[in-house]
């Protein structure tokens, strides 16, 4: 996921290719997300080559290309202008972004993609239903998401019904970690993982509910625990 200023800058030097085929200078960068230094372009720059959206070319000057651009992000954001705009303000269900210069870390946008269940599993993770804003520190590398716990079969985890947990993207997990897991292509559930053998047993944190055991070709994993969010 990408922080604002960042959001913003990629979506600056995608513009500029289109119109032009020349990507912006580090002024014209500077100006366009009003920043004081081109130093926080360079580190904004830097954000997102680490994170795939744009590539630098060798031995060219000025030389940056977009890679790709932020599906789920896309929607909720304004497009930046020109030099001169002024970054839109948003709210999210967590607080207000404020407009800061990049020295200090902004809130990441993640998406909610729905409930998940802790206890009996439901549909399978499809659509975003909104998003909302996560301070960076909680956040590692690559994508995430968020889904809203419904259910009480992680209690002893620390994670309630009601809760907010913040996902990553991956396929893959290691025996005792907490991961979204798809049963059968069809039902999406918030278990610990456990690897017996051949098998994989999908471990609840309360007992009263019971381990439940599948063969590998049945559970394909979504994405590992990294956060959760509580609101008193």
């Amino acid at each position: 996921m990408l922080t604002r200023k960042q959001y913003e800058l990629l979506m600056f030097i995608h513009e500029r290719l289109k119109e032009t085929g020349v990507p912006p200078s580090f002024d014209e960068m500077k100006d366009a997300l009003d920043l004081r230094s081109k130093s926080g372009i360079h580190r904004l720059i830097k954000a997102l080559e680490e994170r795939g959206f744009i590539r630098r070319l060798p031995n060219r000057a000025r030389a940056l290309d977009v890679v790709r651009l932020p599906e789920a992000m896309a929607p909720t954001m304004q497009r930046p202008k020109r030099a001169g705009f002024s970054p839109s303000v948003i709210e999210g269900s967590l607080g207000k972004m404020r407009q800061t210069d990049s020295d200090v870390p902004e809130p990441v946008i993640v998406p909610v993609m729905g409930r998940i269940a802790a206890g009996v599993p439901i549909s399978a993770i499809q659509t975003q239903s909104h998003s909302i804003t996560v301070p960076p520190e909680m956040l590692g590398g690559g994508e995430h998401f968020a889904l809203e716990v419904r259910g009480d079969s992680m209690i002893e985890a620390g994670i309630l019904d009601g809760d907010t947990v913040l996902i990553r993207k991956t396929d893959a997990a290691d025996s005792g970690d907490i991961v979204v897991a798809l049963v059968d292509e069809e039902e999406a559930t918030l278990k610990r993982l456990r690897r017996r053998g051949a098998s994989i047993a999908l471990e609840a944190a309360n007992p009263a509910y019971e381990t439940r055991i599948f063969g590998p070709d049945r559970i394909r994993i979504q994405g590992r625990l990294v956060g959760l969010l509580r609101r008193y």
